[in-house]
């Protein structure tokens, strides 16, 4: 695995692996061959070290597990939507200038400052260079994590970043929206004018820099991301999911109704039904695409593209009462028969992702069921 993913041509580097020590010395030639003096580099490896607490905390993600229920009312509170509301008062210039310059709603960047930092109050007590060594040294995702080092080195030199000292997320992330040191590099801005980019401490800094990434991942100004829906008693449910697109007209034409407003027929839209067709419906625009650029998972995504619109006034959704839910062992043991029926659900962990969710769909089409890709002790029983 290391020699599959080593760097070209780099003979002195082990990419992952081995002995800590001689995997870092092949980390510093890799430095200094890339134009960083080595004092430099030895200065920003000083206190260098392996962190264990980082990878228990890359293996034990249990959160993500969670329904869509459930989990979205573990991170939306009352509270929650006080303390954005109050936010986007006290920043109302900064989300201007970010919704004038980079086209971001306020309600996007709000629901992520919450969900990853609480605004700002709780940043992660990691150190930033040991986690990002550590995980770049675990062989799970080095080819992530190791270009990250070199970026973090960077902010070194610029005076925005001190290795001994500055703290984030386990998983290297920094600041009050946790961006990696690559993402701080291509989209950082010194939104407060002290000549920093500094999102551990400056909002205006934290929050154009994040609209500013998010535009770089293809947001698209002037756009709605969700949308809430009812749906028929009865449709093809078969065509719901992210994988297939209509436009937002179509699916009104299904019988699908907005809950609130009217949809922007023009656009392509998934419907989304994430615990199937007696739970919340939404309409995902192109807009939502780009939240799993952010962030992998789809409870994640769905829950904070919704907490946005909530921040933006939209009504709490219509829980509706979906069929009983898996456990985490039950999600395993579907995955594990889904995969002996040839389907691709990437690991199998117990969490139901897209992957999951298409093969589950594809599953009930084959055994007569209603295909809203929502797995059940039922379905489970079946197979």
């Amino acid at each position: 695995m290391a020699a599959a993913i080593a760097p070209t041509g780099a003979a002195w580097a082990q990419a992952c692996g081995g002995d800590f020590n001689s995997w870092l010395s092949g980390v510093k030639k890799e430095a200094v061959a890339k134009g960083h003096p080595a004092a430099k580099v030895d200065a920003f490896l000083a206190s260098a070290r392996r962190d264990p607490a980082v990878i228990k905390a890359d293996r034990a993600q249990g959160v993500f597990q969670l329904p869509f229920l459930e989990f979205s009312q573990r991170l939306i509170s009352q509270n929650r939507i006080n303390n954005g509301q109050s936010m986007a008062r006290k920043y109302n210039s900064v989300f201007n200038s970010v919704e004038r310059n980079f086209g971001v709603s306020r309600g996007v960047l709000l629901a992520f400052w919450a969900f990853e930092t609480d605004f700002g109050q709780v940043q992660g007590n990691f150190n930033t260079v040991n986690a990002l060594l550590t995980l770049s040294h675990d062989c799970r995702r080095p080819n992530l994590f190791r270009p990250q080092i070199f970026a973090a080195m960077k902010l070194f030199e610029r005076g925005d970043l001190d290795p001994a000292r500055t703290q984030g997320a386990w998983a290297g992330e920094i600041g009050m929206v946790q961006m990696l040191p690559e993402d701080i590099i291509n989209n950082g801005v010194d939104g407060d004018g002290d000549g920093h980019v500094n999102l551990k401490t400056s909002a205006p800094d934290a929050l154009m820099s994040g609209g500013k990434m998010l535009r770089s991942l293809g947001w698209r100004a002037g756009e709605p991301w969700l949308q809430e829906v009812v749906v028929p008693a009865q449709m093809d449910w078969s065509q719901t999911g992210l994988h297939t697109k209509k436009r937002a007209s179509d699916w009104v034409a299904m019988g699908v109704q907005p809950r609130s407003g009217k949809v922007s027929g023009g656009l392509p839209a998934s419907l989304l039904l994430p615990q199937g067709r007696k739970g919340p419906a939404f309409l995902a625009y192109p807009n939502f695409d780009v939240y799993f650029e952010w962030n992998q998972s789809f409870v994640y995504v769905t829950t904070a593209a919704y907490f946005a619109t909530r921040l933006e006034g939209a009504p709490s959704y219509r829980a509706g009462k979906p069929d009983p839910s898996l456990n985490g062992n039950q999600m395993k043991q579907l995955q594990q028969k889904l995969v002996a029926r040839g389907h691709d659900v990437g690991k199998v962990d117990g969490i139901l992702g897209e992957k999951t969710r298409r093969a589950v769909q594809r599953e009930q089409q084959r055994l007569g069921l209603p295909a809203d890709a929502w797995p059940t002790p039922a379905l489970l029983s079946k197979l």
